[in-house]
């Protein structure tokens, strides 16, 4: 039998980075991939690295720090899943303009949606959307 697998946004995977974001839903969410798999788009590395960088400059992290949760998220089973510039440009976009997201929140949308996944998030724009189009929050089970 296969692990359960759902998508994760980077609003919940930073909580885990950041104390005082982190919450009971994003530490079930982290304590979860012991026996699950979280799915990502391919802008969400970078995402990652911009919001460690920004934090380091705001003198939120350390250099140290960063490379520690790096080295947590390396460890995680989060799979990436790539995406053709062409689609990007078009579906994407156009999931955006629909549900009044970024396209970076909407590729995450699309990526629920495309694998029947549900979505693992805290972003309240991103939560309305998913509601909107049917696409489940993933509720992981809390001891």
């Amino acid at each position: 039998m296969s692990a359960p697998r759902f998508v994760v946004d980077n609003s919940v995977v930073m909580a885990w980075c950041f104390e005082d974001e982190s919450d009971r839903y994003a530490e079930a969410v982290l304590n979860s991939l012991e026996t699950a798999e979280a799915v990502v788009p391919d802008i969400w590395p970078l995402e990652v690295g911009n919001v460690l960088v920004v934090a380091e400059r705001r003198n939120r992290l350390g250099a140290a720090d960063s490379m520690r949760f790096l080295t947590l998220l390396k460890s995680l089973p989060i799979r990436v899943d790539q995406e053709p510039p062409g689609r990007m440009l078009g579906e994407i976009v156009a999931l955006a303009r629909d549900q009044n997201l970024s396209t970076y929140d909407a590729s995450y949308l699309d990526l629920a949606m495309r694998l029947g996944l549900p979505i693992a998030t805290q972003d309240v724009c991103l939560l309305k959307a998913a509601k909107k189009c049917r696409v489940p929050v993933y509720a992981p089970e809390t001891p």
